[in-house]
């Protein structure tokens, strides 16, 4: 039976004294709650609990009245009340309308919002350890991996364990620096409070357009009162200060700030921007974060002892006590949308979550999403523009380099113009990126004797080959195999040749072009862990590299002062295909690039290799002229009633027979009968343009709707009669961003 959203007076019924039948859900994979006595003692409204559940006890949250209905005898009793503070209501009518939304169970959302280990173990000492004052007497190679190791923990303590591990060492290593009081080993309570943060510790003076908009959002902060407000400014006009202002005010008025971030490499020059503020370092939430922290955190975070939360997008689901302010960096980045298990997109479920609370919402983005741009428009969200860069920088100059008549061999990217710029930035002890948005030495393999490209036997996608690993790898599933010497098709001996240009084949390049430089290579592959990649963008920002290559990852906020050129090796790279926002996209990951150039003290250049040159897209880029490529987007989409002027939801079906999985996807189109009442409309079934993944064959449809449909509730009932056998499986996704 499903059970009404809470309502706000409901909180009156608070406590449900012992033996009183109460509602418990669960992150069991069961469709709603359980009746369970209350324990001696009795239990409120949304306390954390530990119940039996067959032979297993397992973690849950009372949810309600129990719903009864057979013997009360026969109910079982919840086991114990956990010593933390009970789920508030509006973390439970957040979770319900989330839910309701993506239309996800329950017990999937409430799994979401309990991923710490230990939640149910009782308070306890453990033995922790950290940096010492001391020196060892002898220093080796690995005791020095694990004092730098336990030194980028700023003070933060680990387990054995940890600290071994990061370090790449066995614990007695680890404790062979125990004497020398290099490091510390020390008793402590397994969650500590954070240190408290000071608003007034370390603020900067503003320009004048930073002032304006930070006091815009104080007073926000001030008023406890939902709104949204979209922070947009030019790449290196100081947004982050202007939002850390905000983040003061919620300190001042004794609420909590959360702080989302599109990538873990981001947190390490971010960390420390927050600490040189406030005085101390936030709490941490994402999957860089050791399982002691991310328990201390989530802890912390239910008692009101953590007053900034600086994280990934699933850091939205902790447990605050006084959630003021949610700030979502970078808020046009595509890592915010989850396309696996709870299909949410962290920036609309902060906006959620914040009109729930009657908090403050900052959207903060040079190139903000079209979505963003238009509730803007609409007058939905506030405005706060920054126009022009902090200090002394300002904006990089903007080139295209037309390729269609240059002469390059088939193995060469770089072009003679673009050397050229790069040679000037090296004679000037200056720093150059050049860019190319695919990971590996090349996208495809082709023997030369049959014709045949190397596939992944278990999804119907290339390997790319990776020279620097020595393997080839599947982007999709992670399969990886020894480069071959003999083709697999034919057998044909060193005829297997690579086609393409990948960020290791730029490099190598670059190497060959320029061989006395320090060339860097940024890529999430060429790194084992989120502290090795931290590390080598700090080496850069230092001055560590005369060139940079890299893909994505370097447009997501770094800062390199040395940085005056850019260079895109394929700016047409994203504008092939059919994806709906393949134009927003391109224009962001373009402009985004190229506020890396010039962000100190000299002036920048961001150079577009580029076959299409006259294409909307690039004058757009080139031109400079923002507010018209979003106007142009915008009426495009809302002449074809596509989103954000319409609403669409994907389906996505699989399974290990592929006649079984068409069949179902012409089951549901053929009874479309629901969604034609609220005249929705669904196109295929068709092949996933990566029709098989890990083995299993992937089908999708996709549902079109008007804005205003109640779109959630047709898919509900489309899908409801629907029973899936053997190994099918059903996905719906709600605001779909990718459709691959």
């Amino acid at each position: 039976m499903a059970r009404k959203t809470l309502l706000p007076h409901e909180s009156d019924i608070g406590f449900y004294e012992t033996g009183t039948l109460v509602a418990v859900l669960t992150a069991q994979p069961l469709d709603r709650p359980l009746d369970y006595k209350a324990p001696e003692g009795g239990c409120f409204l949304g306390a954390f609990v530990e119940v039996p559940l067959g032979p297993r006890k397992v973690l849950g949250v009372v949810w309600g009245p129990g719903l009864g209905g057979f013997d009360i005898a026969k109910a079982r009793s919840i086991i114990r009340v956990l010593d933390t503070p009970p789920m508030r209501e509006e973390m439970r009518i957040f979770l319900e309308k989330c839910g309701a939304y993506t239309l996800t169970p329950l017990s999937l959302m409430l799994r979401l919002a309990t991923r710490a280990p230990g939640l149910c173990d009782a308070p306890s000492m453990r033995k922790v350890y950290r940096r010492g004052d001391g020196t060892p007497s002898r220093m080796t190679d690995a005791r020095q991996r694990v004092i730098e190791a336990a030194e980028e923990m700023g003070g933060l303590a680990l387990t054995l364990k940890e600290l071994a591990d990061s370090a790449g060492v066995t614990t007695q290593v680890v404790k062979g620096l125990l004497p020398s009081g290099a490091i510390l080993e020390e008793e402590s309570p397994r969650d500590t409070p954070f240190p408290r943060l000071h608003p007034d510790y370390g603020s900067k003076p503003l320009t004048e357009d930073q002032e304006a908009a930070a006091a815009q959002l104080r007073a926000a902060q001030v008023s406890h009162e939902y709104r949204t407000t979209l922070l947009k400014g030019v790449t290196g006009s100081g947004k982050t200060e202007v939002y850390l202002e905000a983040v003061a005010e919620a300190l001042r008025q004794g609420r909590q700030a959360l702080v989302l971030l599109p990538e873990i490499a981001l947190s390490a020059e971010f960390l420390a921007r927050v600490e040189a503020r406030f005085g101390a370092r936030p709490a941490e939430w994402h999957s860089g974060v050791t399982m002691t922290e991310r328990r201390r955190t989530w802890r912390m975070v239910a008692e009101g002892h953590a007053q900034l939360v600086v994280g990934a997008r699933s850091a939205l689901f902790l447990p605050y006590q006084n959630l003021g302010l949610i700030v979502v960096d970078e808020e046009h980045d595509t890592s915010y949308k989850q396309d696996e298990g709870v299909m949410y997109n962290a920036r609309d479920m902060a906006v959620l979550r914040a009109s729930i609370l009657g908090a403050q919402v900052v959207l903060a983005s040079a190139t903000p999403c079209l979505e963003t741009w238009a509730n803007a428009d609409a007058g939905k969200y506030d405005r706060l523009v920054l126009t022009s860069r902090f200090g002394e920088a300002v904006l990089p100059e903007m080139k295209a380099l037309d390729m269609r008549p240059e002469k390059l061999p088939s193995n060469r990217w770089i072009s003679a113009r673009m050397e050229t710029a790069v040679r000037q930035r090296m004679e000037a002890g200056e720093q150059a990126l050049l860019f190319l948005n695919r990971r590996g030495y090349a996208p495809v393999t082709l023997c030369r004797a049959c014709g045949q490209q190397i596939g992944c036997p278990h999804c119907d996608a290339r390997m790319v080959e990776h020279r620097f690993l020595r393997r080839l790898v599947c982007h999709q599933c992670g399969e990886s195999t020894p480069i071959p010497d003999r083709c697999p098709s034919c057998d044909a001996e060193d005829r297997l040749a690579p086609v393409g240009p990948g960020v290791e084949r730029l490099a190598e390049e670059a190497t060959t072009l320029f061989p006395d430089a320090r060339i860097a290579v940024l890529s999430s592959d060429l790194y084992g862990t989120a502290r090795e990649l931290k590390e080598q963008i700090v080496q850069i920002a230092e001055g560590g590299a005369d060139i940079i290559i890299g893909t994505q990852l370097v447009a997501k906020g770094h800062n390199f002062p040395l940085l005056t050129l850019v260079g895109v090796i394929d700016a047409d790279l994203g504008l092939q295909g059919s994806d709906l926002r393949a134009a927003e996209r391109t224009f962001q990951l373009m402009r985004q690039v190229a506020g890396r150039a010039g962000r100190a003290d000299k002036p920048g250049v961001a150079m577009l290799q580029t076959y299409q040159p006259e294409h909307p897209v690039i004058r757009a880029i080139l031109g400079g002229d923002e507010e018209a490529f979003w106007k142009a987007e915008a009426e495009e989409r809302r002449a074809a009633g596509m989103p954000p002027y319409g609403r669409l939801a994907g389906i996505i079906l699989s399974g290990g027979e592929a006649q079984q999985v068409f069949d179902l996807g012409t089951h549901l189109a053929r009874n479309d009968a629901p969604l034609r009442r609220v005249g929705a409309v669904v196109y295929g079934p068709a092949p996933a343009p990566i029709a098989r993944v890990r083995g299993r064959h992937r089908v999708r449809l996709l549902v079109k709707a008007e804005k205003g449909v109640a779109l959630q509730a047709a898919l509900r009932e489309w899908v409801a009669g629907v029973t899936l056998r053997g190994d099918l499986r059903l996905a719906i996704d709600i605001d779909p961003q990718s459709f691959f």
